[in-house]
């Protein structure tokens, strides 16, 4: 663990977690914090940031980051579709730009980052209607749904997932691969680590998680599968890479979703980084352990679209868990 790593995690819980040991819910704090705190590091050279929020833009509300000379014709590259964390009630694409760019460049891929409606003024399922609807468009638009790989971090890595899902319920050519960093899967709380954790996540509190859900839910239960996806049958679904740190209390909501895709036979392959906060590449390039994360994320991104994108197939990886120090 390096120095800047447990800088971070003293950072958060002085800062965010007292926030989540209330016992209610503030969007509106949570919102004006997250706009007030967040940084928006400098376009990479040789690329450029095109916003996409027209009112012709839709489904494709949000912003591009690719190259600057413009995006690559369809298939010859991959494409990452970016659903952010934030709960489901806050945080934005600006938010998320550091783990973004990060990825884009290393992946040598062009992400578009969605601006799904949030809750509680859109409830469960408008995010998911967002990110199948923008999945849709990018497929419509010519990009091989091969070449694309949906990814998100915390409620955005669930959301990524349940997306996943609803796609391969519905018929739809499904992309690539999944790519989620510390998902939230479980909007039910169920997991072992809500409790275990407890008091060692430096950014959340156990119960805090249940009191998120119900922002988002309303009256959804929390088991509904396309809100709380390890509760989904994972057959059928591509490749999936999970990254979750040791001490998160969402970690049993990788491990569970790691466990039942490798038994319903899905190329899964889970990370667990030693006390690593929760979306710790979003620290990037602060903290060095993220760049490494987005190394290997961007790896499998190559991976799995390399069929797809080059015409060459690749070998079916092991499923596996891997401890990361």
């Amino acid at each position: 663990m390096s120095w800047q790593s447990a800088l971070a995690c003293w950072y958060l819980r002085k800062q965010f977690r007292p926030q989540t040991l209330k016992p209610t819910i503030n969007v509106e704090k949570a919102r004006a914090l997250t706009a007030k705190r967040a940084w928006s590091p400098r376009v990479p050279g040789g690329w450029r940031l095109r916003e996409s929020y027209g009112p012709n833009d839709w489904p494709l509300q949000g912003e591009w980051i690719e190259p600057a000379g413009g995006t690559s014709s369809p298939g010859n590259g991959p494409t990452v579709l970016y659903c952010h964390g934030g709960g489901y009630y806050f945080c934005s694409p600006r938010t998320h730009r550091s783990l973004v760019f990060g990825l884009a460049t290393r992946a040598n891929a062009p992400i578009f980052s969605l601006d799904y409606q949030l809750a509680p003024e859109r409830r469960f399922p408008a995010a998911l209607d967002d990110a199948t609807a923008a999945y849709r468009q990018l497929v419509a638009d010519g990009t091989p749904s091969g070449s694309i790989v949906v990814a998100g971090d915390s409620a955005g890595g669930g959301l990524a997932l349940a997306t996943v899902v609803a796609l391969r319920d519905a018929g739809d050519p499904l992309p690539a691969g999944c790519l989620l960093f510390s998902p939230w899967t479980d909007l039910a709380a169920a997991g072992a680590t809500i409790r275990t954790n407890d008091g060692l996540d430096p950014m959340f509190s156990g119960p805090a998680i249940a009191r998120a859900a119900q922002v988002y839910l309303g009256d959804t239960p929390a088991t509904h599968p396309y809100a709380s996806p390890v509760y989904a049958g994972l057959h059928g679904l591509p490749p999936l890479f999970i990254m979750a740190g040791s001490t998160e209390v969402l970690l049993d909501d990788s491990q569970r979703v790691a466990d039942k895709a490798r038994a319903a036979g899905v190329d899964c392959e889970l990370e667990v980084w030693k006390k690593m906060p929760h979306v710790w590449p979003l620290f990037t390039p602060f903290i060095p352990e993220g760049g490494r994360a987005l190394d290997r994320a961007a790896a499998f991104v190559r991976r799995v679209t390399s069929a797809t994108t080059s015409g060459r197939g690749t070998a079916a990886q092991p499923s596996k868990v891997t401890s990361i120090a």
